[in-house]
């Protein structure tokens, strides 16, 4: 049985990417560029004017110049085509061209205006005060985005003012996935005394739409071989497959003997990892990356969590889920020599951690309470109370 570790370094190792495409700007939200952004022109494009108030050619002002007639008023949009004669200033607003026959704006709060004539109340101006020049943001061709951000609102905004209505980002995965089990029901029924509701496939198709990507294809299967042969060879033509149940060692457990019968070579099964350690990772002859998870819910949100979100973020170009360190709060003890994630929560004063106490890995109230998830390392049977634990945020 290899180590958490090992197999997250055989899982990343075949992280691929999975193509490119253009959508729509409004669409790009969160996904991956995949192209280098160049700026079309100068930004700002013109001298702007950073305040509401008066432009003036700064030489007059230094011979003693204090008193200004208006000679137009400039809005942003507006281009002036009347040039400064002496004495005259023109009235200028936010965002709006500097014309080249002024040289500096005066704040409207430091001028005293009176039927067209301004009168300047302050005793320093400097040249070019209060605008900002063109192009000292950015020249035309300057590389403003790089391929690989991730396009959050300030990117969005950037893109918008590049006047990219449509850009080219890394490709989500179709991903198809499958839930198995007899004594698991679809969540619109009423269950028997044995059956459960089907959890996980609202857990898993949620933990991807937190990476923004959509199940293509979602269905539950019964415990049977044939079932799962036929569910399974039609569903290959994926990206990526999940499944969930179906992999340790029952009876009734044939999700590692359908893959291998279809072609799926194995990487591995079983790590020594508590809660997921039946988790089977393999991949098919065309490239599909297969996952077969534990099916109690919180082998399965940790198996997702720690195998195939950190795969797909590989895979998108997202940089690995952010890791913390903080004291934990109470001690505890472990009884198996593997890596052990348990459930926490962050302390009011964001200083420490507190355990969540958890009945077992089917508990369905365990979400509730708990925001993050530490690791009890393999070669530790105690942590004592305030030792640092690593840990990561669980549904961010």
């Amino acid at each position: 049985m290899i180590t958490y570790q090992e197999a997250l370094q055989i899982i990343l190792s075949h992280a691929r990417s999975f193509g490119d495409e253009t959508v729509l700007l409004e669409n790009a939200d969160g996904r991956v560029l995949a192209e280098d952004i160049f700026a079309d022109r100068d930004y700002p494009p013109f001298n702007r004017s950073t305040v509401d108030g008066y432009a003036i050619n700064i030489e007059e002002w230094r011979a003693g110049l204090k008193n200004y007639r208006i000679a137009e008023t400039i809005f942003a949009g507006n281009v002036s085509e009347v040039a400064l004669a002496s004495g005259q200033c023109y009235k200028i607003m936010t965002g709006a061209s500097v014309p080249k026959s002024a040289s500096a704006v005066i704040r409207r709060e430091d001028v005293f205006e009176d039927s067209g004539s301004v009168t300047i109340n302050v005793e320093n101006i400097e040249e070019q005060q209060n605008i900002s020049k063109q192009g000292e943001d950015a020249k035309k061709g300057d590389l403003i985005l790089g391929q690989g951000l991730i396009c959050q609102p300030n990117v969005i905004s950037i893109l918008a003012s590049l006047g990219k209505g449509k850009v080219k980002v890394k490709r989500l995965p179709d991903v198809v996935l499958f839930t198995t089990g007899n004594e698991v029901k679809s969540i619109d029924s009423i269950p028997g005394p044995v059956e459960i509701r089907n959890s996980n496939k609202w857990l898993l198709t949620s933990l991807l739409k937190k990476l923004g990507i959509d199940v293509q294809r979602s269905e539950h299967i019964s415990d049977s071989r044939e079932d799962l042969y036929s569910a399974i060879e039609s569903g290959l033509d994926c990206d990526v497959m999940i499944l969930c149940g179906g992999v340790s060692a029952g009876d009734a457990d044939y999700v590692p003997e359908t893959l291998e019968k279809l072609g799926v070579k194995k990487l591995f099964h079983k790590v020594a990892i508590k809660p997921g350690k039946p988790i089977w990772c393999g991949i098919s002859p065309t490239g599909t990356m297969v996952f077969a998870l534990p099916g109690n819910p919180f082998s399965c949100l940790i198996t997702f969590k720690i195998f195939i979100e950190e795969y797909l973020r590989k895979c998108l170009g997202f940089s690995p889920r952010a890791v913390f360190t903080l004291p934990l709060t109470g001690g505890r003890t472990k009884k198996v020599p593997f890596d052990e994630f348990f459930p926490t929560k962050l302390a009011k004063d964001g200083k420490s951690l507190e355990q969540i106490a958890i009945n077992s890995s089917g508990d369905i109230k365990l979400g509730l309470h708990a925001n993050s998830i530490a690791l009890h390392p393999a070669d530790r049977k105690q942590v004592e109370s305030g030792e640092s634990v690593s840990y990561f945020s669980l549904f961010t």
